[in-house]
């Protein structure tokens, strides 16, 4: 073996630009998804902290929504506008008229 950690004479098999492609796609949706399931899961325990009339966890799970709606654009998986209909939507929710 050399130092790249193939054996002696042995290449990589080269694989078809559009097949990797296909491969790259398939990971990528699945990070996206995964990704988004996240951010509904944390609506909804929001939803259950609204219920529950608690405010610091109130406060703790809007944080949460807003750390990941940011972390979604910076990812490129929303768009800008989108997290801020979401978080604007969500700070009414919690704290009603006086955040305008």
């Amino acid at each position: 073996m050399d130092q790249e950690g193939k054996r002696d004479g042995e290449r990589k098999k080269r694989r078809p630009t559009a097949e990797k492609r296909v491969l790259q796609d398939g990971r990528r949706r699945l990070r996206r998804s995964s990704f988004k399931s996240r951010v509904r899961t944390a609506v909804n325990a929001f939803g259950a902290a609204l219920s529950s009339h608690d405010k610091d966890k109130i406060r703790e799970k809007l944080g949460v929504v807003y750390g990941l709606m940011d972390k979604g654009v910076k990812r490129g998986i929303y768009k800008k506008n989108k997290s801020a209909r979401v978080k604007s939507e969500m700070a009414l929710r919690a704290f009603g008229r006086e955040v305008g």
